[in-house]
């Protein structure tokens, strides 16, 4: 099943982000060339949301779910591995 939803008309919170991403397996984020792996788990809790939300405060777009792991941010590199 795909499920798309527009960013622009759907804003998630800092709070109501981690409720998404809380059950991942992993979260991926991407910021500029670097990309960085999270356990939910047992990440640092505002460590993660610093990193998955934007100046806004909001959940940063792309996000991308593919199974139980969550891809955030934008880098060419990260996206092509999913191929």
């Amino acid at each position: 099943m795909v499920e798309r939803v527009e960013a622009k008309k759907v804003v998630f919170n800092q709070e109501e982000a981690f409720a998404v991403v809380a059950q991942a397996s992993k979260i991926v984020v991407a910021s500029g060339k670097k990309i960085t792996e999270f356990d939910p788990k047992t990440a640092d809790h505002a460590e993660l949301l610093k990193k998955i939300t934007g100046r806004t405060g909001n959940l940063r777009a792309p996000t991308l779910r593919v199974g139980d792991v969550f891809y955030v941010g934008f880098n060419v590199e990260m996206y092509s591995s999913l191929e």
